[in-house]
């Protein structure tokens, strides 16, 4: 059964200028392995498409919880790793969410993440 759903978007633009006025943004997102794989990331289009991805299935999977991002739940909480066929993985404080799905999608100028929590 179904015990949340979340879904955000986000306009890549907005990321990109946000990496453009300073790395804090990054820093306040990324968990320290999706950093590791943000900067083995070559192209700056491709930095814009993760960080972006990452930000709006993060945001996804705390409208899922229920709680939002705040005291409960902060960005670093979450974290969105592949496995090992590059599929999107959802952990949280570093342990995996088996209860979780999470799908991300790239489009021109914006990015959609959904997050889906089951119960059991």
């Amino acid at each position: 059964m179904i015990t949340g759903l979340g879904i955000d978007l986000i306009e890549k633009e907005r990321i990109n200028n946000a990496m453009k006025k300073s790395d804090r943004f990054c820093k306040r997102i990324l968990s320290d392995r999706e950093n590791v794989i943000f900067q083995s990331i070559t192209s700056w289009q491709r930095k814009v498409e993760y960080l972006a991805g990452r930000f709006a299935a993060k945001e996804a999977y705390a409208k899922a919880s229920g709680t939002g991002i705040g005291k409960e739940m902060a960005f670093k909480d979450i974290e969105v790793l592949p496995d090992s066929k590059g599929k999107p993985e959802l952990y949280f404080k570093g342990e995996k969410n088996p209860k979780s799905l999470v799908s991300i999608s790239h489009g021109r100028e914006i990015i959609i993440a959904e997050v889906i929590i089951q119960e059991g």
